[in-house]
Order: C-alpha cells, then structure tokens, then sequence
C-alpha cells in the first residue's frame, strides 16, 4: 500500500506572523509619518542650515565651514563646553549617585517607606523655570533663607549667589541637583524585578547586606543607572531655563552654555550659526551616549 503523500498545511506560528506582518507595518505607518516629519526632516535641515548664513527670513546662503570655525574659536563657547563637562561630571557621580542611593533605601522598605517616596517625587513635579524662580528668592542676599541663617551665625555675611563668580556656577547646580527622582524611579524598577530567589540564594551563601548590595542588586540594576545617567549628561547638554531665569549666563560667563548660546543667536537672527550650535549639542549626545553606552556594557544581558 503507497504511502499518501499529504501537502503540509500553511498554519505554522511563523507564516501565521507572516501573514499578519502587513497589519503591522499599517499600525506603526501612523508613528513613522510623525518620526519623518516632526524628527528626521527638521535634523537633517538643521544640518544643511548649519553651513549657512541664514536670517530665519531669506534664502540660506552657503558659507561653507564659515559657522563652526566662528563657533570653535569663540571664547564663550569654550567656556560652555567647560561647564558642560563639570556639570556632567557632578550629574554621573552625585545627582545620579543621589538618586541611586534614594531608590536602595526605598527598596529596604522600612516603615514609611511609601511616604517618603511621595514626599521625595513632589518637588520633581515642579517644572525647572518655577524651580528657578524659587531659588533666585531662596539664594536671594537679603531676603533669602539660606543667607538669613548663615548671617545668625556670621552677621556680616553677604553674598549674591547667582551674580558673583564663582557662586553662581554652583547656584545654579543647585536648582537641580538633588531632584533625581527620575533616576531613583529607574533604579528602583530595576530592583523590584530582581528574583528574590537571586537574594534568597546569597543571603544562604553567607553574604550580609553590603555584600547583598554590591555582588547582586547593583550590578544588576546597572542598564538601570547607565540610563539614569544618559538622561541626566542629556539634560545638562539642553539646560536653559534654570540659567536663563537665574543667572542668563553670568556673571561674566560663568554659567554660560550651548542653550544660551543658541538662544541668543536666535535672537541676533543668526540662524545658520544657531543650528551650527545644534549640530554640536547633538553630537555630543550621540557621544556621550555612546561612551556610556559602552562603559556600562548596556547591550549584555543582565540574568
């Protein structure tokens, strides 16, 4: 008797997805128009602007390198990259160490754990233009808080933190520096998810609390903390409103940066120079990402 011979049917998961690839494509078609023309068009005409002499009203004008080399060679944009890699700097270690160390104790979880967790995100709530504002009054010489208690100790005390070098540089670190909740939320995410079988097994094994920490939790809440920084170095790079409510750059150009920078050669009608300004900003993102990307081994799996 002869074997029948039975065509296969098509109904495997693999030609089922196959199949269904078309509806897909047509979901992601709505994101992917919005990607083009709200992202990818406006980058690349900023490219293009920024070898131009362009007055945001006529016709750019090539001029070649002419933006970047005027951009290179301008003492205040020395002094913003100098900020820049200071504040990027005190960002990774403290204001991402900070919120780091919030997210392990809130993971301890001791009484009132959950209050202070409310308690530590409502001041993060707060935009950074109302968080300037409420600075410039706290910083402020004569009526501010900080000054009122340090003149109870020394009453000849008198100093305006924003507008006297080098005070105001650190001022303005201060409208942000501890308002890591972004990063302690990461992190703290990254925690719960760790198997309690992981700690059940090492807290067997010997290892006390410190160990648990250091052997465990942190090394696998490492993709946690690396985008905790991303976003932190990021934020630095597009920094304005705390500078430009506080101290506009000054005093000198202690507090400058790109943003301002860019800013006000928006304001001078310069706008080939202003997205040579751009370029720079977001080749420096790409950079940094990259670095961190690569240093805090983000593409491995952690378990």
């Amino acid at each position: 008797m002869k074997n029948k011979i039975t065509k296969p049917k098509h109904t495997s998961k693999n030609h089922w997805e196959r199949k269904n690839y078309k509806w897909i494509y047509l979901f992601l078609l709505p994101t992917i128009v919005i990607f083009l023309m709200f992202y990818l068009v406006p980058i690349v005409q900023v490219f293009v602007t920024s070898f131009s002499q362009w007055d945001g009203f006529n016709d750019p004008v090539f001029n070649g390198l002419k933006n970047y080399f005027n951009l290179f060679t301008s003492n205040a944009f020395l002094i913003s990259l100098k900020n820049l890699l200071l504040w990027a700097l005190i960002a990774m270690v403290l204001h991402v160490g900070f919120g780091t160390v919030v997210a392990f104790v809130l993971y301890q979880r001791r009484r009132g754990w959950k209050v202070t967790r409310a308690v530590f995100m409502i001041p993060n709530v707060i935009s950074a233009a109302a968080w300037a504002m409420i600075y410039r009054f706290f910083f402020n010489d004569n009526f501010g808080i900080l000054n009122s208690l340090i003149r109870k100790i020394n009453p000849d005390f008198h100093v305006q933190w924003f507008y006297q070098s080098p005070w105001a540089f650190w001022a303005v670190t201060f409208t942000w520096l501890f308002y890591a909740v972004i990063v302690t939320l990461l992190v703290f995410g990254d925690l719960m998810n760790i198997p309690q079988e992981l700690n059940e097994a090492a807290i067997i094994d010997g290892a006390g609390g410190w160990q648990l920490i250091r052997y465990i939790q942190l090394p696998l809440c490492r993709s946690a903390i690396a985008t905790g920084v991303i976003c932190s170095i990021t934020s630095r790079i597009t920094m304005y409103e705390q500078i430009s409510l506080t101290t506009a750059g000054g005093p000198g150009n202690d507090t400058m940066s790109l943003p301002i920078l860019l800013v006000n050669a928006v304001t001078d009608y310069r706008y080939g120079y202003a997205n040579a300004i751009g370029v720079v900003m977001f080749v420096i993102g790409l950079v940094m990402m990259g670095v961190i990307n690569k240093v805090f081994r983000m593409n491995e799996v952690d378990y």
